[in-house]
C-alpha cells in the first residue's frame, strides 16, 4: 500500500530554513521563517505567559481533558479580544483548535459540510498554507487581485474589480490584518467598501486573524473583523495565538463562527465540536489555559499588553530603518512602502534570481517571492541588507 504513495512538494519555507541552517557563513541573515525574534534573534516567552504558567503549574491540579470543543473561559477571552461588543453572543459558536492552522482547516470542513459546491474566494497573493488546504480538501477556490507588484501596494481597483465575480453564497476570505505574505493592509475606508460589496453579493466572510496587535493596536486591528461581525448574518474567523501571545509551540488557536439567530448557532456548535472529534478529539488545553488567564487577570493583561506594544513598535521602527537604508543605498523611494506596511512581513518587489542573488553571494535569506520577516532585521544588519539589495537591483 505504502509503496502507491507520492512524494509531496516540500514547504517552500521549511526548507528555506533547512538551507539556512546548513549555511556555514557567519554573516547569514535569516529574513525567512515567519517567526517573532528580537534583536538576539530569539523567540521570548512573554513576561505575563511565564508568569501566567507559573500560576498555572502551582495551581493545576488535573490534565483530564476539557471539553471537545474546548474551554469555555477560553472561548470568552478570544472573543472578547477579536470581536469586542460586535455581535449579539447568542449567535456566537466556538471551538478551540490546535494553532491557526487548525483553526483554517476546522473552517474549511464546515464549509464543507454545509455545501460542498462552495466556491472560496482568496487573495493574491495569500499565505501559502490556505491553498494547500483548499486543494488537499477538494475545496473550490478562485483569487481576487489584491497586491501590486510594480508599487508593492495593494491594488484596491483591482480587488474590488475581482470581487464584482463573487456569486451569492460564496466565501470571501479576508486578512484580518498584517496581511501574509505582502504586509499591504485594508484602511478602514477599504474594509467599509469591501464589507459593502460583499454585503451585496450576499457572500459569506471568512476571517484569518493571526496578527492582531502586531500591526496597528490589538482595537485598530480588529476593525475590519468586527465591522463585518456586526453586518452580517453569518461569518467565519479563525485566530492564533501563536504571535501576539508568543506560545507557537502550544499550538493555540481558535474558530469563532456567526450564524444567523440564536437556534442556528447551537447547530453550528455542534459541527465544530464533531469535526474537532474527527479530527483530534479533544483540543490541547495549555497554551488556551494560559492566554485565559492573560486576559482575565487585570496585572497580567497590562503586562502583557505592554511587551504586545514594545514588539509593535519595535518592528514599526526596523521597517522605517529599513526603508530609510534603502533610499540612502538606492538613491530613491523605491522601497518606501516598507514603512508604510504592517505587520511582519513585506514583500520587496524583486525577482526569483535578485533573491537567489542575495543568498547565494551575500548569505541574506528570503522566501523566493522576496517577502521578510521585518522581526529578522536588528540595528546591525539592515545596513548589511540595504547594501546587498541595492547591489542586486543595480
Amino acid at each position: 500500500m505504502l509503496n502507491n504513495l507520492k512524494p509531496q512538494p516540500a514547504d517552500k519555507i521549511l526548507m528555506l530554513s533547512s538551507l539556512f541552517r546548513a549555511d556555514n557563513r557567519d554573516t547569514k541573515i535569516d529574513l525567512g521563517v515567519g517567526v517573532y525574534k528580537n534583536a538576539e534573534g530569539h523567540t521570548p516567552i512573554m513576561r505575563a505567559v511565564k508568569k501566567a504558567e507559573k500560576q498555572l503549574w502551582e495551581t493545576e491540579d488535573t490534565k483530564t481533558y476539557t471539553s471537545l470543543p474546548g474551554d469555555a473561559g477560553f472561548h470568552k477571552v478570544m472573543a472578547d479580544m477579536v470581536l469586542g461588543d460586535s455581535v449579539d453572543r447568542a449567535r456566537l459558536s466556538a471551538c478551540a483548535t490546535p494553532g491557526g492552522t487548525g483553526a483554517i482547516h476546522n473552517v474549511c470542513e464546515t464549509i464543507l459540510m454545509a455545501n460542498p459546491d462552495t466556491t472560496i474566494w482568496v487573495s493574491n497573493p495569500t499565505w501559502g498554507n490556505h491553498l494547500s488546504i483548499f486543494k488537499h480538501l477538494g475545496l473550490k477556490f478562485k483569487t481576487y487581485n489584491y497586491f501590486d507588484a510594480q508599487t508593492c501596494a495593494i491594488d484596491f481597483n483591482g480587488m474590488i474589480a475581482s470581487l464584482q465575480d463573487v456569486q451569492p453564497g460564496d466565501v470571501v476570505l479576508l486578512h484580518g490584518c498584517c496581511h501574509n505574505p505582502t504586509g499591504a493592509n485594508l484602511n478602514q475606508t477599504q474594509w467599509n467598501e469591501v464589507a459593502d460589496l460583499i454585503a451585496a453579493k450576499a457572500a459569506i466572510p471568512f476571517i484569518d486573524i493571526a496578527y492582531q496587535g502586531f500591526g496597528d493596536g490589538l482595537d485598530d486591528d480588529a476593525y475590519g473583523v468586527r465591522l463585518l461581525a456586526s453586518k452580517f448574518p453569518e461569518m467565519m474567523i479563525a485566530a492564533s495565538c501563536s504571535k501576539n501571545f508568543g506560545i507557537y509551540r502550544e499550538r493555540t488557536g481558535i474558530v469563532l463562527a456567526i450564524s444567523a439567530d440564536a437556534d442556528a448557532a447551537k447547530i453550528t456548535q455542534g459541527t465544530l465540536a464533531h469535526l474537532n472529534r474527527q479530527n483530534f478529539s479533544f483540543p490541547p488545553d495549555h497554551g488556551a489555559r494560559l492566554v485565559t488567564m492573560v486576559l482575565s487577570d487585570p496585572e497580567l493583561r497590562a503586562d502583557w499588553q505592554a511587551e504586545l506594544e514594545e514588539v509593535r513598535t519595535g518592528m514599526l521602527v526596523l521597517r522605517r530603518k529599513l526603508a530609510d537604508a534603502l533610499r540612502a543605498e538606492t538613491g530613491s523611494d523605491r522601497f518606501g512602502f516598507i514603512a508604510e506596511h504592517r505587520g511582519m512581513f513585506s514583500r520587496l518587489g524583486l525577482t526569483e534570481e535578485q533573491v537567489m542573488e542575495l543568498r547565494d553571494t551575500h548569505a541574506i535569506y528570503m522566501v523566493g517571492d522576496s517577502r521578510i520577516n521585518i522581526a529578522g532585521l536588528n540595528d546591525a544588519n539592515v545596513t548589511i541588507i540595504a547594501k546587498a539589495v541595492a547591489s542586486v537591483i543595480a
